[in-house]
């Protein structure tokens, strides 16, 4: 029996307050979120859409530590330019608050309190690195090590970052505190304990047999974690940055930011309203969290364990996890700065929201990873937001301002085709809201084009600007359909793209437009007055995204640059394993591109010995032409191997140079091939 609901919470991921946000936390979260609130509130449903900054953990910790700052200073600085973004692309939160206000630390700690007392928690002891210098115990993070896995000398206790691997800080070889570069001990701490493994039961029944409607995505990642087996999860940590325990015997404790970040939901409810428990403890009210997928456990999994410990809460209904989005074939990592952040965005498109919000949702990751490029950007705004729905909204308006001096002209009797096309214009209201009901926002966005698509055809099977010449009265009837899908279209865009909406709104000069008309033919009456038009979209040319193309390269060199620089040295060697080398200097007779092979030169050296042949992966950085006749260092006694079908004799030794490319090493004077470097 499906559940009558009277309202419905949204709460979106909390951002993490170390940095500013970017079209991949927009794509994967937000845009969403935002969509499927302002579409309730349109219907006339009972909405609150909440929202945060999370800004508690270590690497905010390690972040003031490095800039010489504290804490709270850093979380200041970036929830305020979270916050001012989010208003720039008009997310539509009913409250954007932090989890470092009085009502979190408060109502965090209430709801800890409560599960220690009745006994949900597990208290144990173990074993972890402590800092003696700097007389505290080490989150993973504070802790870099070999990594076991692939060698990197600056691994940190929870991850290597060099080859990806999860890690324990016990797995570290030759641990260093991160504060001062000590060697921590281990040492015995105590912590509390969720027990997830006692709470598997009904959580398998809740979400695999309750919950099968949950999207492919998320549905599969609970099922695989339930089916490894749950374990008990730690719940505070020893840091002293973060909501401190509030219990008896864990000072310099505080709450882990898993446990602690969920709760900001409620605290966030409190601090909008005093009928916060109508919200968060009614069973007629539908919880839904829109986060990306690197936080579907904790949604699905963790945090009903917490509110159903807790015993007084209601479970989220749904949970429409998105996939990540990449960008122009890359991972988007804030710490190679490979993102386009919101707030630099609006530098260089100001006033492009719209369009930004159209592209992030056609593209949406909404089952799987997906990417974004420039060109698609430039694509979807030239295409379909100017070349449609611009190009249908102007030429209505144009039209009826020419020939009805601005006023919506008498309809007259409908033809068959007029009817025809009505039906269909009706025919795209179920299939959207279906859509929107279902968090397809990707074929919503797509229905909601299509009534752009209807009424560009419409206009131009009908020709008015043609049937003028000769009847009036059937261009009137034309040009009133013309105008009443023009203010269809500003309802049925609000949810997406809401500053066009507002636009649409102020060209036919009508603003109480409701969603229950969508689909309607009487929506402006006869002789209303429209405004003047302006374009609704313009062109975006190629220079524009040459730029922005241009931007990313310079970026991904600077962090090749940086990578590289930053390359801890290798382990020493013997001078025997040394002198086990061949390096000679050869001169360079013939270079040419290998084909099929973007990177490969293939080389015919004169290396003294009677010649041979090397391939170098070195095409983008040089022409062949330019190498002819020049003399390089190369390594002789490497084994030959096949690249390509062509058997390679060596390596051509180069260096990276401080524009990224690489450069070969030459000697400083001619010497004969052959010569051996020593």
């Amino acid at each position: 029996m499906n559940k009558v609901f009277n309202r419905t919470l949204i709460t979106s991921a909390l951002p993490y307050a170390n940095g500013p946000v970017h079209i991949g936390h927009l794509a994967g979260v937000y845009i969403p979120a935002d969509i499927y609130a302002r579409y309730l509130r349109l219907k006339g449903e009972d909405v609150l859409f909440i929202g945060g900054s999370d800004e508690h953990g270590v690497p905010i910790a390690l972040k003031a530590k490095a800039e010489g700052v504290m804490p709270q200073d850093v979380v200041d600085k970036f929830h305020y330019i979270i916050k001012k973004s989010f208003e720039d692309f008009g997310i539509s939160f009913d409250i954007y608050s932090r989890t470092t206000s009085a009502t979190h630390y408060k109502t965090a700690s209430d709801f800890f309190r409560k599960l220690y007392e009745k006994g949900e928690f597990v208290e144990k002891t173990s074993e972890q690195y402590y800092d003696e210098e700097a007389k505290q115990f080490l989150a993973d993070r504070y802790i870099t090590g070999k990594c076991p896995h692939c060698g990197n000398e600056r691994a940190y206790g929870d991850q290597c970052e060099s080859c990806g691997t999860s890690l324990s800080p016990l797995d570290l070889i030759n641990p260093k505190s991160a504060i001062n570069g000590s060697v921590p001990v281990l040492k015995e701490t105590k912590h509390w304990y969720l027990p997830l493994d006692q709470h598997e039961p009904w959580l398998k029944k809740w979400i695999l047999e309750d919950h099968k409607e949950w999207k492919t995505n998320v549905y599969g990642q609970c099922k695989s974690w339930l089916d490894m087996g749950l374990q008990p999860r730690a719940v505070s940590r020893d840091l002293d940055w973060g909501v401190p325990v509030p219990i008896n015997g864990a000072e310099g404790k505080v709450l882990y930011v898993w446990f602690d970040a969920p709760i900001g939901y409620i605290s966030n409810t409190i601090e909008l309203t005093d009928e916060w428990e109508k919200w968060w403890k009614h069973e007629d009210t539908k919880l839904v969290h829109f986060i990306g997928k690197d936080n579907i456990v904790f949604h699905c999994i963790v945090f009903p364990a917490m509110l159903k410990a807790e015993g007084s809460f209601i479970l989220p209904e749904n949970v429409p996890a998105n996939e990540f989005l990449n960008l122009e074939g890359d991972k988007i990592s804030t710490s190679r700065n490979w993102a386009v952040w919101l707030h630099e965005y609006l530098e260089d498109f100001p006033g492009k929201q719209d369009v930004l919000r159209y592209v992030l949702t056609a593209n949406a990751p909404e089952t799987k990873d997906n990417d974004f490029t420039w060109k698609d950007f430039q694509a979807r705004n030239n295409n379909e937001l100017v070349a449609v729905l611009g190009n249908f909204v102007n030429r209505a308006m144009v039209l009826t301002h020419k020939y009805f001096e601005g006023r919506i002209p008498v309809c007259g009797e409908l033809t068959d085709y007029d009817k025809e096309t009505l039906t269909e214009f009706a025919a795209v209201k179920s299939e959207l809201e279906n859509y929107l009901r279902n968090y397809r926002f990707r074929e919503a966005l797509k229905e909601a084009m299509n009534l752009a698509r209807i009424g560009n055809k419409y206009l131009a099977d009908t020709e008015p600007w043609k049937l003028a010449k000769t009847d009036m009265i059937r261009t009137a009837t034309v040009l009133n359909i013309s105008m009443q899908i023009t203010a269809n279209l500003a309802i049925v865009f609000e949810p997406f793209l809401p500053f066009s909406s507002v636009k649409i709104k102020q060209f036919i000069n009508e603003s109480n437009l409701q969603w229950s008309q969508l689909g309607q033919i009487d929506l402006l009456s006869s002789g209303h007055v429209l405004n003047r038009p302006e374009l609704l979209f313009e062109k975006i040319e190629d220079e524009t995204i040459e730029r922005q193309v241009r931007k990313l390269l310079d970026t991904k060199k600077a962090n090749e640059l940086k990578e590289h620089r930053a390359k801890p040295q290798k382990n020493n060697v013997v001078f025997d394993d040394f002198s086990k080398l061949d390096i000679r200097v050869g001169k360079v007779l013939e270079c040419r591109k290998v084909p099929k092979a973007d990177k490969l030169l293939q080389f015919k050296l004169d290396d003294g010995l009677g010649g041979r042949t090397i391939l170098s992966g070195i095409a983008e950085h040089y022409n062949p032409e330019d190498l002819v006749g020049k003399q390089v260092c190369f390594i002789a006694n490497l084994e030959p191997r096949k690249i390509r079908g062509i058997e390679s004799q060596g390596m051509i030794l180069s260096a990276r140079n401080t524009d990224g490319g690489l450069s070969v090493v030459y000697p400083s004077k001619e010497v004969l091939p052959g010569s051996e470097v020593v």
